[in-house]
């Protein structure tokens, strides 16, 4: 269950509604991220929405209805900036030309701004403090009320000293204009995901008895008929039942490339249609279609948080305390030191204002935003944030041969009768075998039989033995297909030299056999694909070690090895043997990702530390996928890790960056080095820049 939450200020405010909605009774996991301002709740049954809304609304924040409300209080933002920034102008003025505004006016005008326009950080403290923690607006409340109070005292006293109102109100008003600034920039981080909203039409024509009428998609229900006109957005999932066309599907999948569509071909949601009309039956609408099952996964990677970003949280946890305390010394070494209480109180104001954990609660999941994004247009859709930072640190990637590999279409390249036996016999006998079978080698047999009009025989008894082969009854004999490795178990061996060359090609054999001798055999070939061996290149050029696992014996798994250029592979490895072997790779303490096709290497992909399901197509919610690649294309991997490399290098860079500002500008400060005002345009502009780096990540293109 999802969550927009208004009023938090920094992470140390998304810390504690985080911990607010943990202790509700009934809250499994809830992950809060100040950089969308939302919270994702996994609750037990029985347990509404209302008690989660009462825990973030107890710890002094506020639930928004919809996207509406949030526009409205960015309009509200801008409009608060604007009578700060005419207010405080005056003030800003005198000090740069020397000028000399009556006392009752700066006090006057500096008054509006600390609590009129400023009232929301007092607020945000008290709730803050209210539930025991101490967040950003804790510090501005603090250093802008020192100085105003200081200003206030030396102009009712009449002492001849400076007047600091232009300083309270200018730390207001810059600390306003950062945050205007940061929600801009956010707003643009998360782009990609209204963006995909906005694929989907908001009306379509459907049929309602002999016509078509525009009904809003909300409208539609599996099992509708609608019409999608050339250039017009399909609204929903479904299937083409009338006419052809080319549709762009670009938006869903990366791939460039207009596809063929016409009867009985899957359309989706939010694709354009090109050149031709189409009638299609709606087979997935609302919530269950491919583009809305996009959005969700790109809005979980955006809302959860990588492993990396705990030490930021950690940090920020303490910070605010820590800040206070330093500024406190500050001003109790200044007043001992130099004997001037003004200068001791601006010197603790500066260290107040300057310090920033939004900058660091923002390095991270902005990046993170920005790259989820930028993903989902590549057609490669990340979990979760964790995906992303394990996906950056492989060191060992292992590869399913059939169909990532390979095509996924093998073929008959030759048929092999033995002992007298015929042709038509040998392929009767497969295919009838086979065709009980959803394995790919036995797809090819099963085609080759209706392309040479071979009818199969009756068989009765059948029974699938798991990555070795099929049994079965024929006039109540037994017969037998499947591996060399299956056949000889059995006691029936071929002659090597009758397949040796064939393996050596790549090729596949099935042998098929009767209790009383072998029939012959049958060579498969599913060739690599055509930019395979360019994937592994650049696998391989990333310092990353490829081991292909194949159920194929060693000559044939070798032969495709080579072919595009795998550094080690494993053969005749059993379905229900592949996740042990991916643990056992992983237990040598390096980074393993697993490709597969998501359903049949499902374990595989789960043992590894993070599993790529390539090829899905329409089936994106694969559970036991870390990294869901639309297309069947290995450079998808490829893109994925490149990206991912991106990622975690601008992760590192605001983080270096956050860290190194509040390190050096803390000490600065407390130095006197700093004025209160240059201290708060550089903590505004800490946050600005680390959202405008991760901002940069856009321009990534998969190459």
């Amino acid at each position: 269950m999802k969550f927009t939450i208004e009023g938090m200020s920094c992470v140390t405010c998304a810390l504690h509604v985080e911990k607010a909605i943990n202790k509700v009774e009934g809250v499994k996991e809830a992950s809060v991220s100040f950089a969308t301002a939302t919270a994702q709740v996994k609750l037990e049954n029985g347990t509404g929405a209302d008690e989660i809304k009462k825990a973030i609304e107890s710890a002094g924040y506020r639930v928004a209805e919809d996207h509406e409300h949030e526009g409205h209080h960015h309009d509200t933002d801008l409009i608060s900036l604007l009578i700060a920034a005419v207010l405080t102008l005056p003030l800003l003025l005198q000090m740069l030309f020397s000028w000399s505004l009556p006392g009752w006016l700066q006090l006057t005008l500096a008054t509006i701004v600390q609590f009129g326009i400023g009232w929301r950080f007092y607020q945000g403290a008290y709730h803050s403090l209210r539930a025991g923690s101490a967040n950003m607006d804790l510090l501005i409340a603090l250093g802008t009320s020192a100085a105003w109070g200081l200003s206030v005292a030396v102009y009712l006293l009449g002492l001849d000293q400076h007047l600091y109102f232009e300083s309270s109100a200018m730390i207001v008003t810059l600390v306003l204009l950062g945050r205007w600034l940061e929600s801009r920039s956010k707003k643009r981080a998360s782009a990609a995901i209204q963006k995909l909203m906005e694929l989907q039409p908001k009306k379509a024509l459907v049929r309602r008895d002999d016509e078509f009428v525009e009904v809003e998609i909300s409208e539609i229900k599996a099992g509708d008929i609608f019409l999608v006109r050339p250039g017009e957005s399909i609204p929903v999932d479904g299937d083409v039942i009338e006419g052809s066309s080319t549709v762009n599907e670009a938006m869903l999948t990366g791939e460039s490339l207009p596809v063929e569509k016409s009867e009985r071909d899957r359309v989706f949601g939010g694709t354009v249609n090109n050149n031709g009309s189409l009638q299609v039956k709606a087979t997935q609408v609302g919530e269950d279609t491919v583009l809305s099952g996009i959005i969700r996964l790109v809005e979980q990677a955006q809302n959860s948080k990588a492993p990396i970003q705990k030490l930021a949280d950690v940090v920020s946890s303490y910070f605010v305390p820590a800040v206070v305390a330093i500024s406190i010394i500050t001003f109790a070494a200044w007043w001992v030191v130099d004997g001037n209480i003004s200068n001791a109180i601006i010197n603790a104001v500066a260290v107040l204002v300057i310090a920033c954990p939004c900058a660091l609660g923002l390095a991270t999941p902005t990046v993170i935003m920005v790259a989820s994004g930028r993903g989902a247009e590549a057609g490669i859709l990340f979990k979760e944030a964790a995906a992303i930072e394990e996906t950056e640190k492989l060191q060992t990637l292992i590869i399913d041969k059939t169909g990532t590999l390979t095509e996924g279409q093998p073929k008959v390249m030759g048929v092999f009768p033995m002992n007298g036996h015929q042709e038509e016999e040998l392929v009767s006998v497969a295919v009838a075998l086979e065709s009980h079978s959803h394995h790919p080698l036995a797809e090819a047999i099963v085609r080759y039989g209706k392309e040479q009009g071979v009818r199969p025989a009756d068989i009765t008894q059948f029974q699938s033995i798991a990555g070795k082969g099929i049994t079965g009854q024929i006039d109540s004999r037994s017969y037998y297909s499947g591996s060399l490795r299956f056949s000889r178990e059995n006691g029936k061996e071929i002659d090597r030299t009758k397949v040796e060359h064939l393996e050596k090609e790549g090729k596949s054999i099935i042998v098929v056999w009767s209790d009383q001798e072998v029939i012959g055999f049958v060579a498969v070939a599913d060739p690599p694909r055509e930019n395979s061996s360019e994937a592994i290149r650049k696998i391989n050029g990333m310092g990353i070690h490829t081991v292909m696992l194949t159920g194929d014996n060693r000559r044939t798994a070798e032969a495709i090895a080579k072919k595009v250029g795998i550094q080690q592979f494993e053969a005749e490895v059993l379905p229900e043997d592949k996740a042990a072997r991916v643990s056992a790779l992983a237990k040598s303490g390096r980074h393993i990702g697993m490709v597969g096709d998501g359903i049949n290497d499902a374990p595989a992909l789960a043992a590894a530390n993070v599993g790529f399901a390539i090829g899905v197509g329409s089936d994106i919610a694969i559970e036991a996928a870390d990294v869901t690649l639309v297309r069947a294309d290995l450079m998808t991997v490829v893109h994925a890790i490149q990206l991912a490399r991106a990622t975690f290098s601008k992760v590192r860079q605001n983080l270096f960056f956050a860290f190194f500002f509040n390190i050096l500008g803390i000490p600065l400060a407390a130095l006197g080095m700093l004025n209160p005002v240059i201290a708060a345009a550089a903590m505004s502009m800490s946050s600005v820049t680390v959202v405008s780096n991760a901002l940069l990540l856009r321009r990534w293109k998969a190459r």
